[in-house]
């Protein structure tokens, strides 16, 4: 687990802004991967919450392929879903919580896994899991100060705040100890896309 890990030091390390892309038709979606590549953003991640989903990822997956930029898969919630991800080239998988059976599916395809901590208890289990990278989920609930708190215990965890996370405050997580920040809305924003790639 500790070489998948270690996929999100090189892609999220040194460009701490990953995209996600929820619920857009196929050429919206890689309309704004691209958006975000070309503004030096960090990786992508299409939830796959449905058949169109699946094929938004599909799609954007080939686009970040032609460019050589990762693309995941998000709200991965089941080891078939796992499969089915990885059958359409992703490179890492995302989840809303932490669960053993996807992150051992995820190790099982070679994909990296970002699980989603909102507790102490939780970060625990994920290290016990062997994963150092999570997805500190509801963001904008926890609130700068949950990361601040979480520093102490878990100085070799990276969290990824996501959720209301925007141009406006994406900074303030980044300072308070998050390693990246995950923004959804924020790129449909010319404006806010330059914010956040000021942070790159």
């Amino acid at each position: 687990m500790a070489d998948l890990t270690d996929y999100f030091d090189r892609t999220l390390g040194g460009a701490p802004v990953m995209a996600i892309l929820r619920g857009l038709p196929p050429a919206r979606t890689v309309e704004l991967a691209e958006r975000a590549w070309d503004s030096g953003l960090g990786a992508v991640e299409v939830p796959v919450q449905d058949a169109e989903g699946l094929e938004s990822l599909h799609r954007t997956v080939e686009a970040g392929r032609r460019r050589g930029r990762p693309v995941g898969a998000g709200t991965v919630v089941t080891a078939d879903l796992v499969r089915q991800v990885a059958a359409a080239g992703a490179e890492f998988t995302v989840a809303p919580g932490t669960d053993p059976r996807v992150a051992a599916a995820s190790a099982a395809a070679g994909l990296a896994h970002l699980p989603g901590v909102a507790t102490a208890s939780d970060v625990q289990q994920a290290v016990s899991l062997g994963l150092t990278w999570v997805k500190a989920f509801p963001a904008s609930v926890l609130g700068p100060d949950w990361f601040r708190a979480m520093r102490g215990p878990f100085p070799r965890v990276r969290f990824v705040a996501t959720g209301g996370i925007d141009s406006a405050n994406a900074a303030d997580y980044l300072a308070a100890g998050a390693s990246a920040v995950a923004v959804g809305s924020a790129l449909e924003d010319l404006a806010a896309v330059d914010r956040l790639a000021a942070l790159v």
